[in-house]
């Protein structure tokens, strides 16, 4: 399975089956991490960490602090695609895949700046 990120017209595919997605939250200024899969159905949210708690990140009740993290496992929901915003007050959305992060600037090749980005699984020509 590949990832797809779509942006202003550009799109790039990524031989990813699994990534993270961290970024920080543009108000508390705190740490997040979501762990995705790319299924035949959509993009399947694993598991979600933060940091801390405050303005509308509150960890839900089965959230359980591990090594500085609340962290949680929803339950299973593929979504055909998820869309990624960027207000620039918190830096940008880091994809994490086989042990390297990448802004998605530098997956692109240019600034993203304020346009969204859009991630589906890629589908097969």
């Amino acid at each position: 399975m590949s990832l797809c990120l779509a942006s202003a017209g550009v799109v790039k595919a990524l031989q990813a089956a699994a990534f993270t997605l961290a970024w920080t939250h543009s108000i508390e200024k705190t740490a997040w991490q979501e762990d995705w899969v790319v299924t035949s159905a959509g993009l399947e949210l694993t598991q979600a960490r933060i940091k801390g708690t405050g303005a509308g990140m509150e960890p839900p009740p089965e959230a359980r602090l591990v090594g500085g993290w609340f962290q949680w496992s929803p339950p299973p929901a593929p979504r055909r695609e998820v869309v990624l915003g960027n207000s620039g007050a918190a830096g940008e959305w880091r994809l994490c895949s086989t042990g390297r992060c990448q802004t998605l600037s530098e997956i692109f090749g240019h600034p993203i700046g304020a346009n969204v980005t859009v991630m589906s699984a890629c589908k097969n020509p």
